[in-house]
Protein backbone atom coordinates (compact mmCIF):
# COMPACT_ATOMS: atom_id res chain seq x y z
CA UNK A 1 0.00 0.00 0.00
CA UNK A 2 2.60 2.11 1.19
CA UNK A 3 4.23 1.72 -2.60
CA UNK A 4 0.88 2.40 -4.63
CA UNK A 5 0.70 5.79 -2.35
CA UNK A 6 4.02 6.42 -2.98
CA UNK A 7 3.07 5.82 -7.12
CA UNK A 8 -0.23 8.41 -6.48
CA UNK A 9 2.25 11.14 -4.81
CA UNK A 10 4.52 11.01 -7.97
CA UNK A 11 1.26 11.15 -10.30
CA UNK A 12 0.04 13.80 -8.78
CA UNK A 13 2.98 15.88 -8.53
CA UNK A 14 3.44 15.19 -12.28
CA UNK A 15 0.06 15.29 -13.63
CA UNK A 16 -0.87 19.01 -11.26
CA UNK A 17 0.95 21.38 -13.97
CA UNK A 18 -1.78 19.96 -16.35
CA UNK A 19 -4.54 18.48 -14.98
CA UNK A 20 -7.69 20.23 -13.46
CA UNK A 21 -8.47 19.51 -9.41
CA UNK A 22 -11.42 17.70 -10.00
CA UNK A 23 -10.45 15.70 -12.95
CA UNK A 24 -7.09 14.82 -11.24
CA UNK A 25 -8.99 13.90 -8.36
CA UNK A 26 -11.29 11.62 -10.39
CA UNK A 27 -7.76 9.75 -11.71
CA UNK A 28 -6.60 9.25 -8.39
CA UNK A 29 -10.23 7.95 -6.71
CA UNK A 30 -10.29 5.83 -9.49
CA UNK A 31 -6.86 4.02 -8.96
CA UNK A 32 -7.37 3.66 -5.16
CA UNK A 33 -10.31 1.68 -5.89
CA UNK A 34 -9.45 -0.29 -8.64
CA UNK A 35 -6.48 -1.66 -6.15
CA UNK A 36 -8.86 -3.14 -3.81
CA UNK A 37 -10.80 -5.97 -5.59
CA UNK A 38 -8.47 -7.80 -8.30
CA UNK A 39 -10.53 -9.33 -10.96
CA UNK A 40 -10.83 -12.99 -10.84
CA UNK A 41 -9.73 -15.22 -13.60
CA UNK A 42 -12.37 -17.39 -15.71
CA UNK A 43 -11.59 -20.35 -18.07
CA UNK A 44 -13.63 -21.56 -21.22
CA UNK A 45 -14.48 -25.06 -21.08
CA UNK A 46 -16.29 -26.18 -24.22
CA UNK A 47 -19.59 -24.15 -23.84
CA UNK A 48 -19.71 -23.33 -20.19
CA UNK A 49 -17.93 -20.94 -17.99
CA UNK A 50 -16.50 -21.18 -14.70
CA UNK A 51 -14.35 -19.47 -12.34
CA UNK A 52 -10.87 -19.83 -11.32
CA UNK A 53 -12.12 -21.93 -8.09
CA UNK A 54 -14.30 -24.11 -10.25
CA UNK A 55 -17.35 -22.09 -8.74
CA UNK A 56 -20.28 -21.13 -11.59
CA UNK A 57 -21.19 -17.41 -11.99
CA UNK A 58 -24.70 -16.45 -10.62
CA UNK A 59 -26.12 -16.45 -13.93
CA UNK A 60 -30.09 -15.81 -14.19
CA UNK A 61 -32.33 -18.33 -15.75
CA UNK A 62 -35.84 -16.21 -17.04
CA UNK A 63 -36.94 -15.58 -20.89
CA UNK A 64 -35.66 -13.95 -23.06
CA UNK A 65 -35.18 -9.92 -21.79
CA UNK A 66 -35.85 -6.69 -24.42
CA UNK A 67 -31.85 -6.84 -25.27
CA UNK A 68 -31.43 -10.70 -25.65
CA UNK A 69 -31.99 -12.60 -28.41
CA UNK A 70 -32.60 -16.54 -27.65
CA UNK A 71 -30.25 -18.63 -30.45
CA UNK A 72 -31.70 -22.10 -31.13
CA UNK A 73 -29.71 -25.57 -30.49
CA UNK A 74 -27.89 -26.88 -32.88
CA UNK A 75 -25.15 -27.15 -35.39
CA UNK A 76 -23.22 -24.22 -37.15
CA UNK A 77 -20.43 -23.80 -39.53
CA UNK A 78 -17.16 -22.22 -37.37
CA UNK A 79 -14.36 -21.40 -38.66
CA UNK A 80 -13.28 -20.94 -42.40
CA UNK A 81 -10.70 -23.18 -45.05
CA UNK A 82 -9.98 -18.96 -46.55
CA UNK A 83 -6.18 -18.69 -47.57
CA UNK A 84 -4.23 -15.39 -48.37
CA UNK A 85 -4.72 -15.31 -52.39
CA UNK A 86 -4.40 -11.30 -52.46
CA UNK A 87 -1.26 -10.75 -50.78
CA UNK A 88 -2.69 -9.34 -48.21
CA UNK A 89 -0.16 -10.30 -46.17
CA UNK A 90 2.74 -8.88 -47.38
CA UNK A 91 0.96 -5.63 -49.31
CA UNK A 92 0.20 -4.12 -45.62
CA UNK A 93 3.14 -5.49 -43.71
CA UNK A 94 1.24 -8.07 -41.40
CA UNK A 95 3.40 -10.26 -39.46
CA UNK A 96 1.16 -13.25 -38.83
CA UNK A 97 -0.22 -15.03 -41.81
CA UNK A 98 -4.14 -14.03 -42.44
CA UNK A 99 -6.76 -16.44 -41.98
CA UNK A 100 -4.82 -19.58 -41.50
CA UNK A 101 -5.62 -19.42 -37.45
CA UNK A 102 -9.30 -20.27 -38.81
CA UNK A 103 -8.71 -23.42 -39.80
CA UNK A 104 -10.64 -25.59 -40.47
CA UNK A 105 -13.80 -25.28 -41.20
CA UNK A 106 -16.26 -27.21 -39.15
CA UNK A 107 -19.63 -27.93 -37.90
CA UNK A 108 -19.69 -27.63 -33.66
CA UNK A 109 -23.11 -28.05 -32.42
CA UNK A 110 -23.76 -25.67 -29.25
CA UNK A 111 -27.17 -25.92 -26.46
CA UNK A 112 -29.58 -23.29 -26.86
CA UNK A 113 -28.31 -20.02 -25.64
CA UNK A 114 -29.53 -16.36 -24.88
CA UNK A 115 -26.83 -13.62 -26.13
CA UNK A 116 -27.32 -9.46 -26.00
CA UNK A 117 -28.93 -8.25 -28.99
CA UNK A 118 -26.78 -5.15 -28.91
CA UNK A 119 -23.43 -4.07 -27.55
CA UNK A 120 -23.32 -2.53 -23.71
CA UNK A 121 -23.66 0.64 -23.70
CA UNK A 122 -21.06 3.71 -22.28
CA UNK A 123 -24.13 4.43 -19.31
CA UNK A 124 -24.61 0.92 -18.78
CA UNK A 125 -20.98 0.34 -18.01
CA UNK A 126 -21.33 3.69 -15.77
CA UNK A 127 -23.39 2.27 -13.82
CA UNK A 128 -21.61 -0.62 -13.53
CA UNK A 129 -18.28 1.26 -12.21
CA UNK A 130 -20.45 4.21 -10.00
CA UNK A 131 -22.21 0.98 -8.40
CA UNK A 132 -18.79 -1.44 -7.55
CA UNK A 133 -15.90 1.12 -7.34
CA UNK A 134 -14.36 -0.34 -10.16
CA UNK A 135 -11.12 1.63 -12.00
CA UNK A 136 -13.35 3.64 -14.99
CA UNK A 137 -11.75 2.93 -18.41
CA UNK A 138 -8.21 5.64 -18.77
CA UNK A 139 -10.20 7.03 -22.05
CA UNK A 140 -12.85 8.51 -19.93
CA UNK A 141 -10.35 10.38 -17.67
CA UNK A 142 -8.30 12.00 -20.90
CA UNK A 143 -11.62 12.99 -22.79
CA UNK A 144 -14.03 13.77 -19.58
CA UNK A 145 -16.61 11.47 -19.51
CA UNK A 146 -15.35 10.68 -15.67
CA UNK A 147 -16.45 14.20 -14.46
CA UNK A 148 -19.45 14.13 -12.65
CA UNK A 149 -22.14 16.63 -13.79
CA UNK A 150 -21.78 18.33 -10.12
CA UNK A 151 -17.89 19.13 -10.20
CA UNK A 152 -19.03 20.85 -13.32
CA UNK A 153 -21.26 23.00 -12.14
CA UNK A 154 -19.15 23.97 -9.66
CA UNK A 155 -15.93 24.44 -11.52
CA UNK A 156 -14.87 27.97 -12.89
CA UNK A 157 -15.13 28.91 -16.05
CA UNK A 158 -12.00 29.26 -17.17
CA UNK A 159 -11.74 25.66 -16.37
CA UNK A 160 -15.39 25.07 -18.20
CA UNK A 161 -13.90 26.77 -21.05
CA UNK A 162 -10.74 24.63 -20.71
CA UNK A 163 -12.26 21.34 -20.37
CA UNK A 164 -14.18 21.80 -23.33
CA UNK A 165 -11.62 22.50 -25.67
CA UNK A 166 -8.93 20.27 -24.71
CA UNK A 167 -10.90 17.23 -22.85
CA UNK A 168 -14.43 17.32 -24.40
CA UNK A 169 -13.42 18.42 -28.21
CA UNK A 170 -16.05 20.34 -28.72
CA UNK A 171 -16.31 22.09 -31.82
CA UNK A 172 -17.13 25.70 -30.72
CA UNK A 173 -15.50 28.73 -29.33
CA UNK A 174 -15.85 28.65 -25.33
CA UNK A 175 -14.43 31.80 -24.92
CA UNK A 176 -17.67 33.40 -26.25
CA UNK A 177 -19.76 31.20 -24.10
CA UNK A 178 -21.10 32.10 -20.85
CA UNK A 179 -20.90 29.08 -17.80
CA UNK A 180 -24.76 28.44 -18.41
CA UNK A 181 -23.86 28.43 -22.03
CA UNK A 182 -20.92 26.11 -21.78
CA UNK A 183 -22.37 23.29 -19.19
CA UNK A 184 -25.16 22.79 -21.69
CA UNK A 185 -22.94 21.85 -24.47
CA UNK A 186 -20.84 19.59 -21.76
CA UNK A 187 -23.48 17.97 -20.85
CA UNK A 188 -25.40 17.61 -24.19
CA UNK A 189 -22.02 15.93 -25.09
CA UNK A 190 -22.06 13.96 -21.78
CA UNK A 191 -25.97 12.49 -23.04
CA UNK A 192 -23.99 11.84 -26.32
CA UNK A 193 -21.39 9.70 -25.12
CA UNK A 194 -24.04 7.97 -22.64
CA UNK A 195 -25.65 6.40 -25.85
CA UNK A 196 -21.96 4.63 -27.31
CA UNK A 197 -21.27 1.25 -26.87
CA UNK A 198 -18.65 1.02 -24.14
CA UNK A 199 -15.36 0.46 -25.76
CA UNK A 200 -11.43 0.81 -24.05
CA UNK A 201 -12.42 -1.85 -21.06
CA UNK A 202 -10.43 -4.83 -20.35
CA UNK A 203 -10.97 -8.55 -20.72
CA UNK A 204 -11.03 -8.34 -16.98
CA UNK A 205 -13.56 -5.19 -16.57
CA UNK A 206 -15.85 -7.37 -19.23
CA UNK A 207 -15.60 -10.57 -17.53
CA UNK A 208 -16.80 -8.27 -14.35
CA UNK A 209 -19.97 -6.52 -15.55
CA UNK A 210 -21.32 -9.27 -17.06
CA UNK A 211 -21.43 -11.42 -13.77
CA UNK A 212 -22.44 -8.12 -12.06
CA UNK A 213 -25.18 -8.33 -14.63
CA UNK A 214 -26.25 -11.73 -13.92
CA UNK A 215 -24.36 -12.80 -17.16
CA UNK A 216 -21.20 -14.08 -18.32
CA UNK A 217 -18.91 -13.17 -21.49
CA UNK A 218 -19.98 -14.81 -24.49
CA UNK A 219 -18.03 -17.42 -25.66
CA UNK A 220 -16.26 -17.20 -28.85
CA UNK A 221 -18.53 -19.92 -30.45
CA UNK A 222 -21.80 -18.56 -29.49
CA UNK A 223 -20.88 -15.36 -30.76
CA UNK A 224 -19.57 -16.64 -34.07
CA UNK A 225 -23.00 -18.78 -34.74
CA UNK A 226 -24.93 -15.58 -33.09
CA UNK A 227 -23.30 -13.56 -36.47
CA UNK A 228 -23.04 -16.23 -38.56
CA UNK A 229 -26.54 -17.71 -38.63
CA UNK A 230 -27.60 -21.29 -39.77
CA UNK A 231 -26.37 -20.76 -43.46
CA UNK A 232 -22.42 -20.20 -42.34
CA UNK A 233 -22.42 -16.40 -43.59
CA UNK A 234 -19.10 -14.69 -44.27
CA UNK A 235 -20.52 -11.50 -43.14
CA UNK A 236 -23.72 -10.97 -40.24
CA UNK A 237 -25.91 -9.52 -43.50
CA UNK A 238 -24.69 -12.54 -45.97
CA UNK A 239 -21.97 -13.41 -48.44
CA UNK A 240 -20.28 -10.56 -49.60
CA UNK A 241 -18.50 -7.05 -48.20
CA UNK A 242 -21.00 -4.06 -48.51
CA UNK A 243 -19.13 -0.55 -47.72
CA UNK A 244 -21.81 1.44 -45.25
CA UNK A 245 -23.90 -1.70 -44.02
CA UNK A 246 -21.77 -1.77 -40.79
CA UNK A 247 -20.05 1.00 -38.96
CA UNK A 248 -16.74 0.29 -40.37
CA UNK A 249 -15.08 3.66 -38.95
CA UNK A 250 -14.85 4.71 -42.97
CA UNK A 251 -14.06 8.49 -41.63
CA UNK A 252 -10.47 9.06 -40.64
CA UNK A 253 -10.41 12.05 -39.45
CA UNK A 254 -13.32 11.36 -36.72
CA UNK A 255 -11.70 10.59 -33.11
CA UNK A 256 -12.23 7.42 -31.62
CA UNK A 257 -15.51 8.45 -29.53
CA UNK A 258 -16.97 9.54 -32.78
CA UNK A 259 -16.54 6.88 -34.81
CA UNK A 260 -18.10 4.35 -32.40
CA UNK A 261 -22.16 4.72 -32.86
CA UNK A 262 -25.10 4.16 -30.21
CA UNK A 263 -25.60 -0.04 -30.72
CA UNK A 264 -28.16 -0.32 -33.35
CA UNK A 265 -27.55 2.71 -35.44
CA UNK A 266 -26.24 0.63 -38.56
CA UNK A 267 -30.10 -1.08 -38.96
CA UNK A 268 -28.38 -3.41 -41.95
CA UNK A 269 -25.45 -5.03 -39.59
CA UNK A 270 -27.87 -7.38 -37.97
CA UNK A 271 -27.28 -11.75 -38.21
CA UNK A 272 -30.29 -13.92 -39.12
CA UNK A 273 -30.82 -14.10 -35.61
CA UNK A 274 -31.78 -10.61 -35.03
CA UNK A 275 -28.57 -9.52 -32.97
CA UNK A 276 -26.97 -6.14 -33.83
CA UNK A 277 -23.46 -4.72 -34.51
CA UNK A 278 -21.49 -7.91 -34.81
CA UNK A 279 -20.08 -6.71 -38.46
CA UNK A 280 -18.73 -3.35 -36.88
CA UNK A 281 -18.61 -0.56 -34.61
CA UNK A 282 -16.60 -2.23 -31.69
CA UNK A 283 -14.67 -5.55 -31.53
CA UNK A 284 -15.97 -7.39 -28.69
CA UNK A 285 -14.20 -9.46 -26.20
CA UNK A 286 -15.38 -13.27 -25.80
CA UNK A 287 -15.00 -15.70 -23.03
CA UNK A 288 -12.02 -18.23 -24.46
CA UNK A 289 -8.09 -18.45 -24.28
CA UNK A 290 -6.89 -17.98 -27.99
CA UNK A 291 -6.13 -21.73 -28.71
CA UNK A 292 -6.11 -23.57 -32.33
CA UNK A 293 -9.11 -25.18 -33.43
CA UNK A 294 -8.70 -29.28 -33.13
CA UNK A 295 -6.78 -30.49 -36.11
CA UNK A 296 -5.43 -27.24 -37.01
CA UNK A 297 -2.58 -26.79 -40.12
CA UNK A 298 -0.89 -23.75 -38.19
CA UNK A 299 0.99 -23.65 -35.50
CA UNK A 300 0.80 -20.10 -34.20
CA UNK A 301 3.46 -19.15 -31.40
CA UNK A 302 1.17 -16.81 -29.82
CA UNK A 303 -1.13 -19.68 -28.48
CA UNK A 304 0.93 -19.83 -25.74
CA UNK A 305 0.71 -16.59 -24.68
CA UNK A 306 -2.55 -16.66 -22.82
CA UNK A 307 -4.53 -14.31 -25.01
CA UNK A 308 -8.28 -13.69 -25.15
CA UNK A 309 -10.10 -13.76 -27.96
CA UNK A 310 -11.52 -10.35 -30.19
CA UNK A 311 -14.62 -10.92 -32.11
CA UNK A 312 -15.65 -8.79 -35.31
CA UNK A 313 -14.11 -5.61 -36.56
CA UNK A 314 -14.11 -2.66 -34.83
CA UNK A 315 -14.70 1.81 -36.24
CA UNK A 316 -11.57 2.33 -34.68
CA UNK A 317 -9.07 0.80 -37.31
CA UNK A 318 -8.60 3.18 -39.72
CA UNK A 319 -6.38 2.66 -42.74
CA UNK A 320 -6.30 -1.72 -41.44
CA UNK A 321 -10.50 -1.55 -41.65
CA UNK A 322 -10.31 -4.27 -44.38
CA UNK A 323 -13.43 -5.79 -45.40
CA UNK A 324 -11.17 -9.09 -44.21
CA UNK A 325 -11.04 -7.95 -41.11
CA UNK A 326 -14.33 -7.55 -40.24
CA UNK A 327 -15.48 -11.27 -41.26
CA UNK A 328 -17.15 -13.58 -38.67
CA UNK A 329 -14.58 -15.94 -38.88
CA UNK A 330 -11.75 -13.86 -37.91
CA UNK A 331 -9.62 -14.81 -35.16
CA UNK A 332 -8.39 -11.42 -33.38
CA UNK A 333 -6.76 -12.02 -29.99
CA UNK A 334 -4.81 -9.96 -27.53
CA UNK A 335 -3.28 -9.46 -23.87
CA UNK A 336 -6.35 -9.56 -21.54
CA UNK A 337 -5.39 -6.66 -19.95
CA UNK A 338 -5.42 -4.36 -22.96
CA UNK A 339 -7.80 -2.14 -23.25
CA UNK A 340 -8.36 -0.32 -26.65
CA UNK A 341 -10.41 2.10 -27.40
CA UNK A 342 -12.37 0.18 -30.07
CA UNK A 343 -12.69 -3.20 -28.31
CA UNK A 344 -16.15 -3.53 -26.52
CA UNK A 345 -18.38 -6.44 -25.79
CA UNK A 346 -21.92 -7.69 -25.02
CA UNK A 347 -22.90 -10.53 -23.13
CA UNK A 348 -24.85 -14.03 -22.75
CA UNK A 349 -26.24 -16.39 -20.97
CA UNK A 350 -27.04 -19.92 -20.54
CA UNK A 351 -30.78 -20.52 -21.33
CA UNK A 352 -31.60 -23.84 -19.32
Amino acid sequence: MHLIYGILRHMFAHLSRFTPPFLLLATTLSLLTGCENPPVPTETTNNHIKSASGVSPNIAMAPPGDNEVLIPAGAFIRGSNKIDNEGLQERYGFVTPLFLNEHPEHQMELPTFLIDKYEVTNAEYKAFVTSTGRMEPQAWIQNGYNVRDDKLRGAHIDNLRWIAADYFNLDIDPSVMNKQQLLDALFAKQTQRDALAAAAVSWFDADAYCRWVGKRLTTEAEWEKAARGPDGNEFPWGAEWAQGLANSGENPEKEDDESIMPPGSFPKDVSFYGVFDLGGNVSEWVADLYQPYEEPDFDDPNYEKQHRMVKGGGAGMGHYGLSTFFRAARRAHTTPESASTDVGFRCARDAN
